[in-house]
């Protein structure tokens, strides 16, 4: 039988707090990089791919109930770090109109240190086959061990890995649009794959349309973008050849939260099998239009491979 591959996620997984139509709040877990390994989970065959998740944890009682929510849903935890003294970051939701707004405590976050033990995230990104990162992953870490991350991430795909990145950019998380927009192009020249989102690319880097987009990062160095844009007509390019996809019909949204990481991972999940770029985006388009239909970021796994 043929050893099963593995797909890492890095990044932070926080608490999250949600507000309930009776005004209670439901504790539960997601982050981006969460977010998009749980929809590639639902999508991979179990008995050939395994989905793993790498960031740090404190030694607390929400890190042991999110490590065994992670566990219970079939993503492997055993290249998570511990942290002695941090534990993860909080953040609660508010939602109007199907759009969600957010308020974070997260600037203590053991996640913020997930670089730090430079040996540990080596061994996580060797053991993959498909490494997965966003702008978020990023953000969290200082310069130095930023460096360092970009780094390792260049060097697992010059040795024939397939690394992905999204660029989701949070302005908020960084000290000016001009150091996210730096760091985020010399992220991109590590990956093999980006996927950003036109309405954010516009807002920070001016795009005028989705060409412009592509175009900035496959000069980067990226090796394929792939750019979402909410519905409306996506593009695939490797710099030699690219197809416009069709958009969709607008959905009149429950719950944008997790859009873009489920097609992500959905994404992902037909790549990783095999399937043709322009099919992955449609299997990937047709699994975000059902999650903006459905209140929370993570839709039920039994749901999502209905």
């Amino acid at each position: 039988m043929n050893e099963r591959k593995t797909f890492l996620s890095i990044g932070e997984c926080m608490i999250e707090m949600a507000l309930m139509a009776n005004g209670d709040y439901r504790l539960g877990f997601a982050g981006d990089t969460l977010n998009t390994a749980w929809y590639t989970r639902a999508l991979l065959p179990a008995q050939s791919w395994k989905v793993a998740y790498f960031t740090r944890l404190g030694s607390d009682v929400y890190s042991a109930r999110l490590r065994n929510f992670l566990e219970t849903n079939r993503i492997t935890t055993d290249l998570i770090t511990m942290d002695p003294v941090r534990q993860p970051g909080l953040y609660l939701i508010d939602i109007e109109k199907g759009e969600r707004s957010f308020t974070y405590w997260r600037d203590q976050s053991a996640a913020r240190l997930l670089a730090d033990d430079e040996d540990a995230l080596e061994r996580a990104m060797d053991s993959a086959d498909i490494i997965y990162f966003s702008g978020i992953t990023l953000a969290i870490l200082t310069p130095e061990k930023r460096r360092t991350f970009v780094g390792l991430v260049a060097k697992q795909r010059e040795n024939g890995k397939t690394t992905v990145f999204d660029p989701n950019a949070r302005p908020k998380l960084w000290k000016s649009l001009d150091f996210l927009r730096s760091k985020t192009m010399k992220a991109a020249a590590a990956a093999s794959i980006v996927l950003p989102s036109f309405d954010d690319e516009a807002t920070i880097f001016g795009d005028a349309d989705i060409d412009a987009t592509a175009a900035r990062y496959l000069t980067a160095g990226a090796g394929l973008a792939v750019v979402k844009n909410g519905g409306g007509d996506m593009l695939v390019s490797d710099g030699t050849a690219q197809t416009r996809i069709a958009g969709h019909d607008r959905l009149e949204p429950v719950d944008t939260t997790g859009a873009g990481d489920s097609f992500n991972g959905a994404f992902l999940a037909a790549i990783a099998e095999g399937a043709e770029v322009n099919d992955a985006v449609d299997r990937a388009h047709a699994v975000a239009a059902r999650v903006v239909m459905h209140r929370g970021a993570l839709m039920p796994m039994e749901e999502i491979r209905a």
